[in-house]
């Protein structure tokens, strides 16, 4: 099984341009956030969604906002001024004013993930972070009882990697947010690539954070397959040769991060519909265990 291609629309300049070719590809997923786009992003995506009578589901995300938005929020009393000046904050009443300035812009949302909480961690030991994020799982709660959104999720660059939190502790501080066994986490997005490879070769051994999310009924998301397109510089002739003859470096790339086992979605940030085409195709055959295990092998040791 192969994850399915979504777009990501972090670094992407035509967020109009690249969510069309979504639509008209079939994505079912796209993922974006308040800061992305230089704070357009959620106005652009929203104006393709509503000419779209069969748009796909969308994620966005709480925590990270630009300058301007900062600006208005400090003056409407959400923000402190550290918390402005940081441009990330998981304040409850923060996070819901986001939910509530995304459901407006985009006029639907299938889910919000917590973006990078380990960045509410800087400075503060581990308790502290796992409190400020249950906070906000409290807030998002309240949102779905509201009926404003289905869910919510964590999306996270470096947290599940580095011990800020696990898999077990975002259920656990779910269940606590929720004050029952059955809370509304639904998701959890880290970046997946033959650069940050970690989650690929756990999972091909039956652990890490992708499994543990899958074995407790959460879809996940991996994001920057190609690492910011660090992975294009990187990545070798040979390389591609190993993972799929014929292939471009990008579609080699994103084949390769969605061959990963316990991955549902592979989220790639591109306007070009033929890169989007050749990621399609190639993902139309995942690489099995093997073959993925091969790939990672060589990196290793080469």
């Amino acid at each position: 099984m192969t994850a399915a291609l979504g777009l990501g629309t972090y670094r992407v300049r035509n967020v109009k341009s690249a969510a069309r070719i979504a639509v008209q590809a079939g994505a079912p997923w796209i993922d974006t956030a308040p800061n992305y786009g230089d704070g357009l992003a959620l106005h652009d995506l929203g104006s393709v969604l509503r000419e779209s009578p069969r748009a796909p589901l969308v994620a966005t995300k709480a925590g990270f906002f630009t300058r301007s938005q900062g600006r208005t929020a400090l003056g409407l009393g959400l923000l402190t001024e550290h918390d402005a000046s940081a441009g990330h904050c998981l304040d409850p009443r923060f996070v819901a004013y986001q939910v509530n300035e995304a459901v407006a812009l985009l006029g639907r949302v299938d889910l919000v993930f917590v973006h990078n909480p380990e960045r509410a961690g800087r400075g503060v030991d581990r308790a502290v972070m796992h409190w400020r994020l249950r906070e906000a799982f409290t807030a998002l709660e309240e949102q779905v009882q509201q009926g404003r959104i289905p869910g919510y999720g964590v999306a996270t660059w470096s947290g599940l990697l580095e011990g800020a939190f696990s898999v077990p502790d975002l259920l656990a501080l779910a269940r606590e947010a929720a004050g029952s066994t059955d809370p509304h986490l639904i998701a959890v997005q880290m970046p997946v690539s033959l650069i940050s490879d970690a989650p690929i070769t756990q999972a091909l051994n039956g652990g890490g954070p992708l499994v543990q999310a899958k074995d407790a009924g959460l879809i996940t998301f991996g994001s920057a397959p190609l690492h910011g397109g660090e992975l294009l510089d990187a990545i070798t002739p040979e390389l591609v040769d190993l993972i799929r003859p014929g292939l471009s470096a990008g579609a080699a790339g994103v084949l390769a991060a969605g061959s990963c086992p316990a991955l549902d979605f592979v989220l790639t940030s591109t306007a070009n519909r033929e890169h989007w085409d050749d990621a399609a195709k190639a993902l139309a055959a995942p690489l099995t265990a093997e073959q993925l295990r091969r790939v990672t092998d060589e990196l290793a040791t080469g």
